[in-house]
C-alpha cells in the first residue's frame, strides 16, 4: 500500500488541523465519519489508493477533534457550522478550483452543508447518508452525547455499546467530541437544491442508520444511488465502497 503524506495547516481560529494526501491528478476531498479519521475511513481499507490509482489527488482531512487534528477544549472553538468552515478554509488554503468532494456519514453531512453554503465541486459523493438522517441531525447528536455521558457505565446490549467501543478504539477525546457534537444542527433541506453537480449516494445494503439513501438520491437534482454490501459500521470497510467512488469519479 502506498503511504499517504500528512500535512498540517492552521484554521482561521488558530487550531492546527491535519490532512492526508495520496496520488496525483484532479483533486478529490474526502471527509470521514464521526469518531473516525482519514486513516480509518479512507486509507486503511485501500479506498484512497484505489481512487489515486484511477488518476486522482486524494485529499483527506482529519476533522477538528478527530485523528491528528487539534482537539481544543474551549467552547468558542466549536461554533455552529465549524466543520464546513474548516472545509472551506482548507480548499482555499490549497488553492483548489476544480475538485470533487464527498464524505461518509458526518462527512456526507458536512459535504451537504459545504455545498449548500456555496462550494461548487465537479462531482459529489454522499456515503452512509439518508434523507431522514440529514433532516434529524439533532436527534443523532443527542444519541452520541448520551453515549459520551454513559461512556464508562453501559454494558453489551445497550444501544450505545457499539458507539462507545468505537470511541474507545479510536481514542476519542470526549470533551472535544462533546463540544463538536453541540455545534451540530439539523440540515437545511434547501441545501440539497444546490447540488447541481452529479452526486452519488452510496450506502450499505444493511445500513439503516440515517434513513433511505434512495430517498436522498431522488431528492437531489442529479442524484444516483449505489448500494454496496454491509451495515453503517462496516460498509465503508468493503472494497466495493472505494471501487464505486473511483468509478463514479472517472465517469
Amino acid at each position: 500500500m502506498s503511504d499517504a503524506g500528512v500535512h498540517y495547516w492552521n484554521a482561521s481560529d488558530g487550531v492546527a488541523l491535519a490532512y492526508h494526501e495520496l496520488g496525483e491528478g484532479r483533486p478529490v476531498v474526502l471527509l470521514h465519519g464521526l469518531f473516525s479519521d482519514a486513516q480509518m475511513n479512507w486509507i486503511k481499507f485501500g479506498h484512497a489508493e484505489r481512487i489515486a490509482d484511477a488518476g486522482f489527488r486524494v485529499i483527506m482531512p482529519d476533522l477538528r477533534a478527530h485523528g491528528l487534528s487539534g482537539r481544543p477544549h474551549e467552547p468558542e472553538c466549536y461554533p455552529t457550522g465549524i466543520l464546513a468552515r474548516d472545509l472551506r478554509e482548507l480548499i482555499a488554503e490549497l488553492g483548489l478550483t476544480e475538485f470533487d468532494l464527498g464524505g461518509f456519514s458526518l462527512g456526507a453531512r458536512t459535504t451537504v452543508e459545504g455545498i449548500g453554503e456555496g462550494l461548487k465541486p465537479r462531482r459529489a459523493i454522499l456515503g452512509g447518508a439518508g434523507l431522514e438522517g440529514l433532516r434529524h441531525w439533532e436527534r443523532r447528536k443527542h444519541f452520541f452525547l448520551e453515549a459520551i455521558e454513559q461512556f464508562d457505565s453501559v454494558s453489551r446490549g445497550n444501544p450505545h455499546w457499539l458507539s462507545i467501543q468505537f470511541m474507545k478504539s479510536q481514542k476519542i477525546d470526549r470533551i472535544a467530541a462533546g463540544l463538536l457534537l453541540q455545534s451540530f444542527a439539523d440540515t437545511f433541506m434547501e441545501w440539497l437544491q444546490a447540488f447541481s453537480m452529479p452526486t452519488m449516494v452510496i450506502c450499505g445494503s444493511e445500513d439503516h442508520d440515517n434513513g433511505s439513501g434512495e430517498e436522498l438520491a431522488a431528492a437531489l437534482p442529479d442524484g444516483d444511488f449505489r448500494e454496496v454490501p454491509g451495515t453503517h459500521m462496516n460498509s465503508v470497510t468493503k472494497p466495493e465502497f472505494g471501487a464505486a467512488i473511483a468509478n463514479f469519479l472517472k465517469a
